[in-house]
């Protein structure tokens, strides 16, 4: 384990502990001895992380400390790396600039040897069929999900048939071929998948609706499970 690895697993083992841990108990989870865990405490604090506590006491993890893209390991630039490639190619406009915008940024700040790991990385999103473009602005219906506000749409179903629809908008699927938004509709007083390239006009209001998207989210995962059943 490299040591930016071990600083990570220390991090996280001091997360999982809301109550102050001994030293002696974090070194035998890390499997190294109680001296270098001391130095790697210290090399942390040094970083910005908020460990309190001292030897005989333990120690605890205060909340607020941003892990700094240095302390990722191996597997994990491996994960980023190959979500940023298949949001590049899979996502809307706006989400494949920032991702493309947000590699670059942690590339910028990692060491020598963890940046060459991200430059040659060998995992590729494969070919795919050509994604249906939408006439609308995608970035629009994520504000609206971020701020729990309405969204007023034209949509038209399979037959061309075109309907305005109030809607409650709190999740969006990305598919090979095809983005669709859930929301809950007012019209049908129901959920409702729509596909995102046959909206043709999407107006934001300034109006929240009444259920958290959190409850929304989850009781629209029950529909789902019960429809699959």
């Amino acid at each position: 384990m490299s040591r930016s690895e071990r600083l990570l697993e220390l991090l996280q083992s001091l997360r999982r502990h809301r109550l102050p841990v001994s030293g002696a108990t974090l070194a035998h989870d890390l499997g190294i001895s109680i001296r270098t865990l001391y130095r790697d405490i210290a090399s942390l604090q040094a970083q910005g992380a908020m460990i309190e506590g001292e030897p005989g006491i333990g120690y605890v993890l205060r909340p607020g400390f941003m892990l700094p893209p240095l302390m990722f390991s191996d597997d994990e630039i491996e994960a980023l790396v190959l979500g940023s490639r298949w949001v590049s190619k899979r996502a809307d406009r706006q989400l494949s600039a920032a991702a493309s915008n947000a590699l670059a940024k942690i590339a910028s700040v990692l060491p020598d040897d963890l940046r060459n790991n991200m430059d040659n990385n060998a995992l590729f999103v494969g070919p795919h069929d050509t994604t249906a473009l939408e006439h609308i602005d995608l970035k629009l219906a994520r504000q609206a999900i971020r701020t729990g506000c309405k969204l007023v749409i034209a949509y038209s179903d399979q037959n061309g048939v075109e309907s305005h629809r109030t809607i409650w908008p709190f999740a969006i699927g990305f598919f090979e071929t095809s983005r669709v938004l859930v929301a809950w509709c007012e019209l049908r007083g129901d959920f409702r998948h729509f596909r995102t390239d046959r909206i043709s006009s999407l107006s934001l209001l300034d109006l929240r609706y009444p259920r958290s998207k959190q409850a929304l989210l989850k009781e629209w995962r029950k529909t789902q499970l019960a429809s699959s059943t």
